[in-house]
């Protein structure tokens, strides 16, 4: 006899439950999706869960394929996600138990075909504390795609001390992507209306579509991860090219609280990795954001999904506090400590940086011909060529950002004992 657990909401769970049983289906346990555990898996063979992402995460389909338990999705149901993970097609959400009992007698069920590399994407811009450089980076990024002739939209998504709408020269009254998220929340959010909610901004690369982020840091509950999540995959919908920019911090381990129900000061971060089908990680050039990157970058590779890639990006590289030789000190510690070999690198151009500031406009538009703006317009193109591309860095969690600092501590004590 089948056993299954019916991981839903309620009433349907039981409902359903009750229905599965009385068809000669034993059902060992129902549960609400968030409270599978590995107990319950361990007595099944099969588990009935919702389409959603929020059901369907790594942790969980890894367990199901070390169980060999398998997975059934009730829902109108994301392709993509369901390819992602070579799952059978979703069923009805309001499926009969005897719909559900065929599906547990075919022994072939009919996959979901993985998704192929697709033009519309979602790439999130993060670097760890410290100012690395995140919207610059994001601002002329989106530029860059604007040039290359594909859509794009610029997502002002951090919580703590959001900025787009400034170096942009905004006013931080137009609706954003909090209103957006609002309109998500109650399902009537649309390409059209996404156009309408977004600010555009002519730049010497193109039209560029802004969704500027909270005028309040206190209003990081508006944006929460089902609403960003619903949001962002309008997005697709709406541009070639999503870029957002987000806050350092992804703290997943902040969901261990009393309040499980309640908003995650972090989820517009932690929601904007996991939809992202790119990862610009970026670390400033110096020796403490180089460690603080490298600790947090691998809960980083576990928080982002199988498929996303992530492109390492060092920004304001300059010799002061690496030595003559920074790229090299940068690489080698990226390759010693993560095993990360592809490194891009922005040069420090504070000409171009004060003038983009002064004229709040991107430094594409005031200073065309800046080295930092050519090294962006370089690294948009390798991100285009390799967008179907796998993800090419992985880290070691075991290895801490202090043997970082002592790595680096050789070339500060070669500098402080030159005369110089």
């Amino acid at each position: 006899m089948t056993s299954v657990v019916v991981a839903l909401a309620e009433p349907r769970a039981s409902a359903l439950g009750a229905d599965l049983e009385r068809d000669g289906v034993h059902v060992v346990g129902i549960v609400g999706p968030a409270n599978l555990t590995a107990e319950l898996l361990s007595e099944a063979d099969t588990v009935i869960l919702p389409a959603t992402r929020a059901a369907l995460t790594n942790e969980l389909v890894q367990a199901c394929d070390r169980s060999g338990v398998r997975i059934i999705t009730l829902g109108a149901g994301d392709s993509r996600l369901l390819g992602r993970y070579g799952l059978p097609e979703a069923l009805p959400e309001d499926a009969d138990a005897w719909q559900i009992a065929d599906a547990l007698s075919d022994e072939t069920p009919a996959t979901v075909p993985p998704a192929r590399p697709s033009r519309r994407r979602v790439i999130a811009v993060w670097g760890p504390h410290g100012a690395p450089g995140r919207s610059t980076v994001a601002i002329q990024l989106a530029v860059e795609v604007t040039r290359s002739g594909q859509t794009c939209a610029l997502v002002d998504a951090d919580t703590v001390a959001p900025s787009l709408a400034l170096l942009l020269g905004l006013g931080d009254d137009s609706p954003g992507i909090a209103a957006a998220c609002r309109r998500a929340e109650l399902g009537g959010l649309d390409a059209a209306e996404l156009g309408r909610l977004a600010t555009r901004v002519e730049t010497s690369g193109g039209s560029l579509e802004v969704l500027g982020g909270l005028n309040r840091p206190s209003r990081w509950p508006e944006l929460a991860a089902g609403r960003l999540s619903a949001t962002l995959q309008v997005c697709r919908e709406w541009t070639d090219v999503t870029i957002v920019d987000v806050a350092a911090a992804f703290d997943a381990d902040e969901e261990i609280t009393d309040d499980l129900a309640g908003p995650r000061r972090n989820a517009a971060t932690t929601t904007a990795l996991r939809e992202a089908d790119v990862v610009v990680a970026v670390t400033a050039a110096d020796p403490l954001s180089v460690s603080r990157f490298l600790r947090d970058h691998a809960e980083l590779r576990r928080l982002i999904g199988p498929t996303a890639r992530i492109s390492v990006v060092a920004n304001q590289v300059r010799p002061g506090p690496l030595g003559i030789d920074a790229r090299g000190q940068i690489r080698g510690a990226l390759e010693r400590f993560a095993g990360i070999t592809d490194v891009s690198f922005l040069p420090l151009d504070q000409r171009a940086a004060d003038a983009a500031l002064l004229h709040a406009r991107p430094m594409a538009d005031v200073t065309p011909r800046s080295a930092l703006v050519a090294a962006v317009r370089r690294l948009a193109e390798a991100l285009e060529s390799e967008r179907s591309a796998g993800p090419s860095v992985t880290a070691d969690s075991r290895r801490g950002s202090s043997r970082v600092a002592r790595w680096l501590r050789p070339a500060h004590e070669a500098r402080a004992a030159s005369p110089l």
